[in-house]
């Protein structure tokens, strides 16, 4: 079949290059776009978040049959208009559960403990001296746990091993969960009053969009800190701002940004306050790394030969229930 690999890295052309010995492949290393098509043959289509594959370009590709999307989010993803032509739409379900909830501690301990300020304290002012750097303890503090799927369930258990207290958000409460590891679930409004860290593991949807905002970002409790290694627009951007100016929050700790890709390029009310937040020494922004490690990145291949073999194969995996 005539595959077309998009925003591919050299070491996974190679991996497909191997394992996808007998099709017809191509490879790009830049997005997909109806307006930089190489041809108009693919019949599968893998791409990552940056190729928008909206009703024109589904227009523009007639023998298309899936698109594989290297990743566990798809809102880049036209999902009715791949209805519309019948085109099979498939994801990662999983590949980084303990991969981002390790990172959620990575970066929470460096905003807790002041890391990034210790580490240029000796490597720029070459000056050995722990004066104004003073954190706090995880130990016995309260986390609010905002999405408690694998990577958030994994956040949990990570918490208990600090000897961490647990409250719980979500749409779907896992209760073996909730038993297992003795939390409980509460609506947001009450997790956010009585959370010293809320932690972010929910997929970017409609409902989820700006689930943290201007409305409710004044219920958090004062001087709770904010982790967010899920998606940018989860969290209204002036809304954290706000929280931190009025030292609602004490800090934050974000993986994730609105309009991450255009901050620091381009001018924008987000973009402008996103830079403004990167200026802030209670805030730790880290560029979308969550999930980059090599296994991680190695399971994500796997699955892709998964979800490209098992559909030639007619029993396609890991689709998407397209309403």
């Amino acid at each position: 079949m005539k595959v077309g690999f998009f925003e591919i890295r050299p070491t996974e052309k190679e991996y497909f290059e191997q394992a996808l010995n007998t099709h017809e492949l191509f490879f790009s290393d830049k997005p997909i776009t109806a307006q930089n098509l190489p041809n108009t043959d693919f019949e599968i289509l893998s791409t990552h978040t940056d190729s928008k594959v909206d009703k024109e370009l589904l227009e523009k590709l007639p023998n298309l049959k899936i698109v594989i999307t290297r990743t566990t989010g798809y809102d880049h993803i036209d999902l009715k208009s791949a209805k519309e032509k019948n085109i099979v739409v498939s994801y990662i379900p999983a590949y980084g559960e303990h991969t981002v909830a390790e990172f959620t501690f990575a970066i929470l301990l460096g905003l807790s403990r002041k890391i990034p300020q210790a580490y240029n304290r000796i490597k720029q002012e070459k000056k050995f001296s722990f004066e104004n750097l003073q954190g706090f303890d995880l130990e016995g503090k309260t986390l609010g746990v905002v999405g408690t799927g694998k990577i958030g369930a994994n956040v949990a258990k990570i918490a208990k091993g600090f000897g961490m207290k647990i409250l719980a958000f979500d749409a779907f409460p896992n209760k073996s969960l909730a038993q297992e590891l003795d939390f409980s679930y509460v609506i947001l409004e009450e997790l956010l009053k009585n959370s010293d860290i809320i932690t972010l593991h929910v997929p970017y949807l409609p409902s989820t969009h700006h689930l943290i905002n201007l409305q409710n970002i004044g219920l958090i409790k004062k001087g709770a800190v904010l982790v967010n290694t899920s998606r940018g627009a989860v969290v209204e951007t002036q809304a954290l701002f706000k929280a931190l100016q009025e030292n609602i929050l004490s800090g934050a700790a974000l993986d994730v940004l609105e309009d991450e890709k255009k901050t620091f390029k381009e001018d924008a009310p987000i973009t402008k306050i996103n830079e403004k937040l990167a200026e802030m020494d209670n805030v730790i922004i880290t560029p979308h790394t969550a999930f980059n490690t090599k296994e991680a990145r190695m399971r994500i291949l796997e699955t892709t030969i998964t979800n490209i073999t098992s559909f030639i194969n007619g029993s396609p995996e890991n689709t998407i229930k397209i309403d």
